[in-house]
């Protein structure tokens, strides 16, 4: 199996950005991020139970400012102190009744370790103006461009209603 793993790691290409990568809607519908070209995505891993999960509030604004320039997609994850419902419809029904959450959400999925999905691989590992290695929290955030490329990763803290973050999202 290791061997296996081995020569993936080794012959197969490395991601040119994100829309080399399919998602898994909450609803069970694949979509093809090569779907976004020419606007720019905000991924975030997200929770329900967690002290950040008021950024749905924040990043439902953002949303409904600025969508037609900026998609946003959530991705529920239980990885950090079991913060997440279990079932996706749980989860989604939660968003939409206490946050109003109509942007993209993801199946719930792993974020980080050797369970963490392709993407969220790619997205920790990709060179950005900011700094790479594992998700520390709920709510990091993934700016990227409208060229599939990561172009900024905020941490938790960052509120997406902080000034500078929303003109950084939504700049030409």
């Amino acid at each position: 199996m290791v061997s296996i793993l081995l020569f993936f790691a080794l012959f197969m290409p490395k991601a040119d950005g994100v829309y080399d990568y399919t998602v898994k809607t909450i609803g069970g519908k694949e979509v093809k991020l090569s779907t976004f070209k020419g606007k720019k995505l905000l991924l975030v891993n997200t929770a329900s139970k967690c002290g950040f999960t008021k950024q749905y509030k924040d990043l439902q604004a953002l949303h409904e400012q600025h969508g037609d320039e900026l998609v946003i997609i959530g991705f529920p994850s239980d990885n950090f102190g079991g913060q997440e419902l279990d079932e996706n419809a749980d989860i989604q029904a939660f968003c939409e009744e206490n946050y109003g959450v109509t942007f993209l959400l993801s199946e719930k999925v792993d974020v980080k370790g050797e369970e963490a999905t392709p993407l969220f691989k790619y997205l920790t590992e990709a060179e950005n103006a900011d700094f790479t290695g594992p998700i520390q929290w709920n709510f990091e955030k993934f700016l990227i461009d409208e060229n599939g490329k990561l172009a900024h990763r905020y941490r938790s803290k960052v509120s997406p209603s902080d000034p500078a973050f929303v003109s950084a999202v939504v700049q030409k």
